[in-house]
């Protein structure tokens, strides 16, 4: 989704504007800061992601995300994990990807040139890379925004690219990129259990640097961040299940960027079910919820999750990292209310990292599930003057769990 550049109506201080968090002031703001310096076709910069379209496919976009200077921090322009950490708020995550220039060729997804080698030797770095880029026309001036990616700013069809210093890629990075016998699944794991984030392996993913050699393609950026989160949530599932199950009722709230997780875990094999809803300011408790939901059971699901997307992956993702640290398996069902302050779409990652930020605070136990329900219920009623029954009427999961009949009832 394209949005052009906006007047406000108006400064005022006691606002968000006064208080730094009016996005359309941090878009407008952010996009007259940069606005001279893409006044040219030939940058000088830090290479600090690749980027690779879906519109068009097997024909598809590649780009290199770049600010349109060099910056001793260029690599906060991509990184989720440290902006959840510190809190940024919209305005300043608008500010670092509204400057990000995507300077991008159109490729087969199957083809291999210079420009792609460019790409992946800029994902696999473990560091912004120098970069000189030539355009063929002077940059678009645009902010991007995407419910499943963070934003992307001006962009401009590239002519040439050139890398002026070594890219510092790991060994371990170079090794599942030279072992084209590796399967792609079996490469993510693997790098993920040695401490690099997801946002990182979709990268690698997306230009084609792991996997099988007669496998290896561009995957769109959009794919490939649902597509590892997946890839390390099944592999996550295989391990709790060899655990024994928790032994009460937990209930985890937390929130960011105004997306709020009610994470409620029952004493049962694995199962997970995930429901969005948005719930405005102005909600009335009476009024009845709309509402995505997704479920799997035991055995997984083989379809893709269609009502709450990538959101559903990076969910599950953050509760089975929670429980593989309990070292325990669970039923989980996870409410996700989003409010009037998420304001404007940012991508999935910030699912994943409000889900997370759910489980830095001690769960509430509950020596039963009536309990839990009942703080549910007060829970959503006084945050969001909602009814968290439409919710816990409809859950799939709850229904199994009613009637599930469990092996110790023959003992």
């Amino acid at each position: 989704m394209q949005i052009p550049f906006r007047q406000h109506k108006g400064y005022d201080p006691l606002g968000d504007c006064g208080r730094g968090k009016c996005p359309i002031c941090a878009r407008n703001n952010a996009l007259f800061k940069v606005k001279n310096a893409l006044d040219k076709e030939e940058f000088t910069s830090d290479g600090v992601a690749p980027f690779v379209g879906r519109y068009g496919y097997p024909y598809v976009n590649v780009g290199i995300l770049a600010p349109p200077e060099q910056k001793d921090d260029a690599w906060l322009y991509d990184a989720p994990k440290y902006w959840s950490a510190e809190n940024f708020e919209i305005p300043k995550i608008v500010d670092f990807r509204s400057s990000l220039l995507n300077s991008r060729y159109n490729l087969n997804i199957k083809k291999r040139v210079k420009l792609l080698e460019l790409s992946q030797d800029i994902a696999m770095s473990s560091k912004p890379v120098d970069v000189d880029i030539q355009l063929q026309e002077k940059p678009k001036f645009r902010l991007n925004l995407d419910s499943h990616m963070a934003p992307t700013g001006p962009n401009a069809r590239l002519k040439k690219a050139k890398i002026t210093e070594n890219p510092k890629i790991h060994t371990k990075v170079y090794k599942v990129f030279e072992d084209t016998d590796l399967k792609a699944g079996n490469a993510i794991n693997y790098l993920y259990e040695n401490r690099f984030d997801e946002n990182f392996l979709s990268r690698l993913l997306s230009v084609g640097t792991l996997g099988l050699k007669k496998d290896r393609k561009l995957v769109p950026t959009r794919w490939s961040i649902t597509g590892t989160d997946d890839i390390i949530g099944k592999n996550l599932i295989n391990q709790i299940k060899d655990c024994s199950e928790i032994n009460s009722y937990y209930s985890f709230f937390g929130n960011y960027l105004g997306n709020y997780y009610l994470i409620l875990m029952f004493p049962e094999i694995w199962s997970y079910e995930l429901f969005e809803t948005y719930v405005s300011s102005s909600w009335n408790f009476s009024k009845p919820l709309r509402y995505t939901t997704d479920y799997e059971a035991y055995s997984g699901r083989k379809e893709y999750a269609f009502g709450t997307v990538g959101g559903y992956y990076t969910v599950r993702l953050a509760i089975l990292e929670k429980l593989k640290e309990m070292k325990r398996q669970a039923s989980v069902l996870a409410l996700r209310f989003i409010t009037d302050e998420y304001s404007m779409p940012l991508g999935v990652w910030v699912t994943r990292q409000a889900a997370r930020k759910a489980f830095e605070k001690n769960p509430i136990e509950f020596s039963s599930k009536e309990l839990m329900f009942e703080y549910a219920r007060k829970m959503a009623k006084r945050k969001f003057n909602c009814n968290a029954d439409y919710l816990l009427n409809s859950s799939r999961l709850l229904k199994n769990i009613k009637h599930q009949t469990k092996l110790e009832k023959f003992i």
